[in-house]
């Protein structure tokens, strides 16, 4: 095992395959993790840094365990059934089951954002119109599920070796960590940015159902769009940011000195 490790620290293709696959895995994982700060921001504030840990902690067991059981997930892409002409595999399925979720998740997320009085959701802490703790740390783990299965199948079409996958993993996880509160904070202090990450969410979604029939969407396009838009609603906040610093000097009294 030792002489494996070493062959491999030694190999500059096995470095480049991990500065490959750890900028894959970080990509991946910003869907994730907008859906982990959208959700623990409607936690109490006291709960909100413990639920991004338990939820990003879990991402990485998970993953790390499905990297354990990596025979079983190669096999996850083989056809199960064939329904209109395409072959579905349990791959496919996750991902159908996991864009669903997310689209209809977004759509109730932006209802409640829109309407004044949406009333109690299905998740709520006893109507309260609070999500509970355990609920969100259960719609964390289903997406991290869904997430896991397709950053492990990714991993292993870009490399065969194990211990590159599961460094990749843990620096994603640590990238992630550090991310997590910055962007959380971010989404919650500015509300345009929350119907921003929606709208990503949706499109996150659907791409995923697409994928689960077989409709290949490359991820440039997906992530050049939500950044084109996150350019947009940048100089926007700039804009409107201009604007309340010159409403903020006008309304300054004039010094009687200089009059």
């Amino acid at each position: 095992m030792t002489d494996y490790l070493l062959s491999l620290a030694a190999d500059p293709a096995a470095w480049v395959a991990l500065a490959t696959l750890i900028a894959m895995e970080v990509v991946l994982g910003i869907d994730n993790l907008i859906f982990i700060s959208i959700l623990t921001n409607k936690l109490p504030e006291h709960q909100r840094e413990r639920a991004r840990r338990i939820g990003i902690g879990a991402a990485m067991l998970l993953r790390l365990g499905l990297l354990g059981t990596i025979a079983i997930i190669v096999q996850l892409t083989d056809p199960v059934f064939t329904a209109f002409g395409h072959g579905f595999s349990w791959r496919d399925l996750i991902l159908i089951a996991g864009g669903l979720f997310l689209v209809w998740k977004a759509t109730k997320e932006i209802h409640h954002n829109v309407d004044p009085d949406p009333g109690p959701d299905m998740f709520d802490n006893k109507g309260a119109g609070q999500l509970g703790f355990a609920a969100a740390i259960g719609q964390i783990l289903l997406l991290d599920l869904v997430f896991s299965v397709d950053s492990i199948i990714t991993a292993v079409g870009m490399t065969e070796h194990i211990p590159i996958m599961v460094i990749a993993v843990v620096v994603t996880v640590a990238v992630m960590l550090l991310a997590a509160t910055p962007l959380a904070n971010f989404i919650s202090a500015n509300p345009t940015i929350v119907m921003l990450a929606l709208g990503f969410l949706l499109m996150i979604g659907m791409t995923l159902i697409a994928e689960g029939f077989g409709a290949h969407v490359p991820k440039g396009y997906i992530y050049a769009a939500m950044a084109f838009s996150a350019l947009i609603e940048g100089l926007n906040m700039l804009t409107r940011r201009a604007g309340q610093r010159k409403k903020a000097a006008m309304a300054q009294p004039s010094d009687p000195a200089s009059g």
